[in-house]
């Protein structure tokens, strides 16, 4: 017997949770923005009318403003909308236990043991549409299927309030004209990658081989292609149930732009001591280091490298995001923003192939082990400041941050 999976996805979040408390926004073209000053403009989310006026997710404030002259900006309530999240998700747990948020805004649920008893899936959405509206001034748009990923989908195809079913006999139709960017993971790079490839469509995505797909994409060609075919078989995770972490990676945009080697020297060790901390946190090692750079023109690039041995170790982190920013970056270019990430993780405790010469006890990497321990002591007993990097000690931390 298939699965029945809802995935629920607030319409227009933060705005519709902004027009809660100020009910005349919803006459209006707004936005939910970033602050300017900090250099975060760009709009978090919009109601209905913006979004008649061309304005789009995640585009400067200046782009949105010239679209729409009388758009209504409005800053972020995040506490806000943490709490009706989780009013929204306590709302969902009183049919099933298994509910797997997807972002603050999206919730699958596999209701497969009860969605019967109110008369099917469709029928589920459509009361849970019903109290969601009526409880907390809410619309949710719903998509039903036999698996997460057309479930998805599904609850994309049609807005606002809204449930769409996707069946095994009608997902072909349905969802194979839609552009391959709609697929669920597939972000710009790969869109435009499969493009070149002359796959426009799900269709396309479906009906390609996976020799051809693996080819353009790597690995995640071969999973693209089950997706776009329904061979989707990812559970929906039990209420608390999560993932081990699969990567951990911070950035900052700089109050003002980086110039130069110290700059980034200063920038990169910040993010390394954040993403450092967070890996022996995790009890869990790394094995590669990715660095994404942002000029002023917004444009983005992404450099990885693949280190010898796994390490959680701030300095290992800090030395190689240092070596791939100075291989990629001309100096004389101003950085607006820097994220550093890990990902390919091995447990604490796992075998590690030694080297025939590497020195007794671990030599100078057992000796950074020591020391990282004891400033993690340090900090742990007199707080995060009490001990920090030279480097940051020479600057304030205004100065960049």
């Amino acid at each position: 017997m298939d699965r029945v999976i809802l995935h629920c996805d607030c319409n227009s979040y933060f705005a519709s949770v902004e027009c809660i408390d100020h009910p005349e926004l919803r006459k209006v073209p707004m936005a939910v923005c970033g602050d300017p000053d900090s250099r975060h403009g760009i709009i978090l989310a919009k109601n209905e009318l913006a979004k008649k006026c061309g304005v789009t997710t995640a585009e400067t404030i200046w782009q949105a403003k010239r679209k729409c002259p009388n758009l209504v900006l409005v800053p972020p309530s995040r506490g806000k909308y943490s709490a009706y999240c989780e009013k929204i998700n306590a709302l969902y747990a009183e049919y099933t236990d298994r509910v797997e948020r997807f972002s603050i805004d999206e919730s699958w649920l596999d209701v497969t043991d009860g969605a019967s008893l109110f008369g099917g899936g469709k029928a589920l959405a459509d009361e849970l549409r019903r109290r969601v509206r009526e409880q907390f001034d809410l619309t949710i748009s719903a998509g039903v299927s036999f698996n997460k990923v057309f479930a998805k989908l599904g609850s994309d195809y049609k807005k606002p309030d809204a449930t769409t079913c996707v069946t095994r006999e009608n997902f072909r139709t349905l969802l194979f004209p839609l552009p391959v960017r709609d697929m669920l993971f597939v972000g710009p790079t790969a869109a435009q990658a499969l493009n070149r490839a002359m796959i426009f469509t799900i269709g396309d995505l479906a009906n390609a081989s996976v020799e051809r797909l693996t080819a353009i994409l790597g690995r995640s060609g071969e999973t693209l292609h089950a997706y776009a075919n329904g061979l989707d078989t990812s559970p929906v995770r039990r209420i608390g149930e999560t993932d081990p972490a699969r990567s951990i990676s911070n950035s900052i945009t700089f109050r003002r732009d980086l110039l130069g080697e110290e700059d980034i020297r200063t920038g990169l060790m910040m993010l390394a001591e954040s993403v450092g901390t967070r890996l022996r946190r995790e009890r869990v090692k790394a094995r590669t280091v990715q660095v994404q750079i942002k000029d002023v023109n917004l444009r983005v690039i992404s450099r990885q490298e693949t280190m010898r041995e796994a390490t959680d170790l701030t300095r290992d982190i800090y030395r190689t995001a240092l070596s791939l920013v100075l291989k990629s970056w001309r100096l004389d270019q101003p950085i607006r923003l820097l994220s550093l990430g890990v990902v390919n993780f091995e447990d604490e405790g796992a075998p590690v192939q030694t080297s025939l010469f590497d020195e007794p006890g671990g030599g100078r990497k057992g000796r950074g082990e020591k020391l990282q321990s004891a400033i993690d002591s340090i900090r742990e007993r007199f707080g995060q400041d009490s001990i920090s990097s030279a480097r940051l000690l020479d600057k304030e931390e205004d100065d960049i941050t």
